[in-house]
């Protein structure tokens, strides 16, 4: 009754007021809770170990070097937390694993004495930027942190310390993403963060991106604000409120600097980045969203183009010649049906209009790179921006292509003023103030730049960050150095494979898809033997995989925007599957994490999800569509809305299909697709499906949770229905609200459930009535997905910012509500125990885990037994919950003499290391009267 009491609350509010975004004062409530839960978490001694990759990494913020000592530095990666280096990149250690968040927007360190400043919430606004919980603040190198202010701040643009007062600091705050806030503008905190200021406000939806101070003077400072509103269909990142502003007593106080001077005004004005050289000479790197010149027409080509179309008249379509329309369509890829006889035919018949001929070759993606806008422009003040100057001639082409919004950032040389770096899809460098620029991206440095470095004091010492990790150059950018040591992919999506050694597939932002063997060792090896264990299989940003279980090198999987591929591992061939609309249909729209899904009833069956579902028959060569719009239909934007987002067959009857789409909707089909029921009416509205799952031990029951990230709602929404979605029960229980991405059955006990949130991975054995968060190896990081294999009882995870995890849950699976020891799995003898190949290099050591439950916490005693030879014992203690305990499989000196006064013809060799280990044979495990067997074969 109480579950169903808070549903209808959670319904009532959302319908009566909308999506209103979760106030700071929740979230920072939320985040105690999950602390106090952690505490008591049945499951948080359940281990979880990090399987990569490394090779790639995720997206790098912000840089912070000791100038002191410049193979010392501090990485902030946007979702991935801190991490510290004092090798120059060779190995790093993660600094805000013990923080709340992993979010980063900035940061800045206190070289002397060791204090690190975090802006939590990624300065980016892209569909992944993950709001922060305000400033973090360690006074220890991150060994502890305190949350000093500014809590509904969720972004964080640039932080700055004074000098010479560390405890005077000023923070460029951008503000919430997807909704307005007053907490944005420059804070000042002269305290340490005891107390701030807030010294310029221009308004709820504009902030600072950047805040940079004349070097050697720091009352002189320039910053960048920002007008943006972003919603989930779309992205306005320009407004008339982008401007440049300038301080000359500490940010105490702001004046505007760049209204009528040179620089541009207006609702064109995107992105701003700054470099300041000295006082008065400053660089700005704008993304300019004003439209270009129209060009003159050039002379007449006899090609036809799709403008071409938009006007024509169906008299003047039907008098083209057909090879010349054939040109058209055999140059834009129009399917082998659409040639001139018979589209001519199409259009005297009215089913098809010339129009029909461009917008077939259109959808939001390329609507968005149509978009004739200025973009990147270098302008330079020399006054102290009481006038600007645009650096070069022309357009910067190839540079921010339409996605300025992602980056902004400009580096000046400290000792060379018309030394400058600006970063976008490539990195250039431009000798003479802009005038000109050489591209300075190579073949092992990601595009997208993010973060840069430039040495003070010496030139061509650079430390760049990227969407795919860490690069350093020593000679200005000719070469460079891969530093991806830390485990920060971010994942959209993971996959596991049913061999019997299985693959895991995912999924990355911006870093394509990467499949690689579960046990696969992710060290520096690989380097040495020319081969990472993990293998790319596809750019872009990689999206979901399935891979038949027939035959496991045929791999469907593709990249953003739902460009699908079915791929032949064994002999390489690709085949191009996205379902493509007829002319004259208004094309599909496919969600940016376009949802696919092979059918377990018949692995020739493939789903995916447009704005309707698709259905191929033949492994995707043909397709058709099963339903009409399953959206609201989609709205005007520059972003693909109105999509489905989830696909889930159930395993008991072939056609029972659900779906989610992204404005909030759920269907169910019963006849495969014959007829649709719409089974969301009683949901919160509009928020984003982010996952349907049809049950896998009960036909009528099937989960949903509803994501509410993209209006800044960071409630938990998850529901259950036994009876096919007529009703729903809120299942979301003691979750601390967080918006969740992933809810999955267990394999083998129906009772179990797994769900992944923006901030970690929670597991239920009621089905939702209570919930407990895992936390061994495990930071608080955005689980985007989860997927279990269920013959080696694995549960991998995919996180959006830590890579790939990996758990046994047999324990979870045996789990009775009793003190018990579970299965332990067998051990091989190996003759290579207690040695190594060489005296330099650490023995071989057996490692038995024993995984077992307390209902208490308490010391226990564990007992290894040899028929009924005590061989060794050994205590521990053990905390209320599942616990392991790892044990080297060796004798005790009492235990070995017991065992060999029975065992007389026994030999039993001392190792290299002096250790006397078990020989091959069966063991019993007794532990509080539990008892559990293994053997050494």
């Amino acid at each position: 009754m109480k579950r169903l009491l808070n549903f209808l609350i959670i319904v009532l509010t959302s319908s009566a007021f909308g999506q209103q975004a979760t106030s700071a004062e929740i979230i920072q409530k939320s985040l105690g809770q999950k602390e106090q839960l952690e505490k008591t978490s049945l499951v948080k001694n359940i281990p979880f170990v990090s399987i990569g990759p490394t090779v790639m990494s995720g997206r790098v913020v912000d840089i912070d070097v000791n100038p002191e000592n410049t193979t010392e530095f501090y990485v902030g990666y946007a979702s991935g937390g801190v991490w510290y280096t004092n090798n120059n990149g060779t190995t790093f250690t993660p600094v805000l694993d013990n923080s709340p968040t992993q979010n980063v927007g900035d940061i800045a360190v206190e070289w002397k004495n060791g204090t690190i400043w975090v802006g939590t919430g990624e300065n980016n606004s892209s569909r992944s930027s993950y709001a922060g919980i305000g400033i973090l603040k360690s006074t220890d190198k991150g060994k502890t942190w305190s949350n000093v202010g500014l809590t509904d701040s969720h972004h964080i643009g640039r932080i700055l310390i004074n000098p010479n007062n560390s405890d005077e600091v000023i923070i460029g705050v951008i503000g919430h993403l997807y909704s307005s806030n007053k907490e944005r503008g420059i804070f000042k905190t002269t305290n340490g963060g005891k107390t701030w200021k807030k010294t310029l406000f221009i308004n709820e939806n504009t902030g600072i991106i950047d805040v940079q101070p004349a070097p050697n003077n720091f009352n002189v400072l320039y910053a960048a604000a920002w007008e943006r509103n972003r919603k989930a269909w779309n992205f306005d990142g320009d407004g008339e409120n982008s401007a440049i502003y300038k301080s000359i007593d500490a940010g105490n106080s702001w004046i505007k600097i760049s209204d009528n001077n040179g620089f541009p005004n207006g609702n064109g004005v995107g992105r701003i980045g700054l470099a300041v050289f000295n006082e008065n000479i400053v660089y700005a790197f704008h993304d300019s969203q004003f439209r270009r010149e129209k060009k003159k027409k050039k002379e007449k080509t006899n090609a036809l183009t799709k403008d071409d179309f938009k006007t024509m008249s169906v008299d003047a379509f039907l008098k083209l010649k057909d090879k010349k329309l054939n040109t058209y369509l055999k140059m834009n890829g129009f399917q082998e049906k659409y040639r001139a006889e018979n589209v001519k035919q199409m259009v005297r018949s009215g089913s098809v209009k010339p129009n029909d001929l461009a917008k077939y070759l259109e959808n939001a993606n390329t609507l968005l790179f149509d978009t004739p806008v200025i973009g990147a422009e270098v302008f330079k003040t020399t006054n102290g921006g009481k006038s600007w100057k645009k650096m070069h001639e022309g357009y910067l082409d190839d540079l921010y292509y339409s996605y300025g919004y992602y980056f902004g950032e400009v580096r000046v040389d400290p000792q060379d003023e018309n030394g400058i770096y600006v970063l976008g899809v490539p990195i250039l460098k431009s000798k003479d103030g802009g005038k000109t620029f050489t591209s300075i991206s190579k073949e092992n440095v990601h595009a997208d730049h993010q973060a840069l470095w430039v040495n003070p004091k010496k030139q061509g010492h650079l430390i760049d960050g990227n969407d795919g990790g860490l690069n350093v150059s020593y000679d200005d950018g000719e070469s460079w150095i891969k530093a991806n040591q830390p485990a920060v992919g971010q994942f959209y999506t993971v996959y596991a494979d049913n061999q019997k050694n299985y693959k895991v597939y995912g999924g990355l932002q911006d870093n394509g898809v990467w499949v690689a063997n579960h046990n696969a060792k992710i060290n520096k090896a690989w380097k040495q033997s020319g081969k990472n264990p993990y293998e790319s299989i596809m750019g872009g940003d990689g999206m979901q995989v399935a891979v038949d279980d027939r035959n496991p090198d045929i791999v469907y999987t593709g990249y953003q925007f739902g460009n699908y591929y079915r791929i032949n591992r064994k002999t390489g061939k690709n085949k191009y599957i996205q379902p493509k609309h007829k002319l004259g249909e208004n094309p599909y729209r496919f969600n940016w994490q376009t949802p696919i899904q092979l059918s377990k009833h018949n692995q020739d069956i493939l789903y995916l999800g447009g704005n309707k579902l698709h259905r191929s028959l033949d492994k995707g060569d043909t397709w058709g569509a099963i339903s009409d719009d399953l959206t609201k239909g989609g709205k005007k934007g520059n972003v693909a809305y109105g999509t489905l987002t989830t696909i889930s067959e159930s395993p008991f009857q072939f056609g029972l299909i659900y779906v989610g789409s992204d404005d909030g909707l759920v269907y169910v089909t019963k006849n495969g697709g014959g007829s649709w029921e719409k089974i969301s009416n009683s949901f919160p509205q509009d928020l984003w499906v982010s996952r349907v799952i049809a049950s896998k031990h009960k036909k009528e029951r099937v989960y949903v949770t509803l994501n509410g990230y993209r209006w800044d709602d960071f409630n938990t929404y998850v529901y259950m229905s036994n009876n096919y979605g007529k009703t729903w029960e809120n299942i979301s229980s003691n979750i601390p609200s967080s918006p969740v991405n992933v809810i999955k059955e267990d394999s083998k006990k129906e009772n179990i459930l797994y769900l992944g949130t923006d901030n970690g991975l929670y597991v239920s054995f009621d089905k939702g009535n209570n919930w407990q968060p895992f936390k061994n190896g495990l930071p608080n990081v955005a689980v985007h997905d989860l997927v279990i294999q269920p013959k080696a009882k694995h549960l991998i995870i995919g996180t959006h910012g830590r890579s790939l995890y990996k758990a046994d849950i047999a324990a979870l699976q045996e789990y009775k509500n009793k003190e018990a020891v579970f299965s332990i799995k067998n051990l091989r003898k190996s003759n290579s125990w207690g040695s190594s190949w060489s005296k330099w290099l650490k023995p071989n050591t057996p490692k038995l885990s024993i995984p077992y439950y307390s209902n208490s916490d308490k010391k226990i005693t564990v007992s290894i037994y040899a028929g009924d030879v005590l061989v060794n014992s050994f205590q521990a203690d053990a905390e209320k919950g599942f616990n392991e305990m790892v044990y080297d499989v060796s004798f005790s000196d009492k235990g070995r003499k017991a065992y060999l006064k029975q065992h007389k013809d026994a030999v039993i060799k001392k190792a290299k290391n002096d250790v006397y280990y078990l020989p091959k044979g069966k063991y019993r495990v007794e532990l509080n009267g539990n008892k559990q067997t293994f053997e050494i074969k």
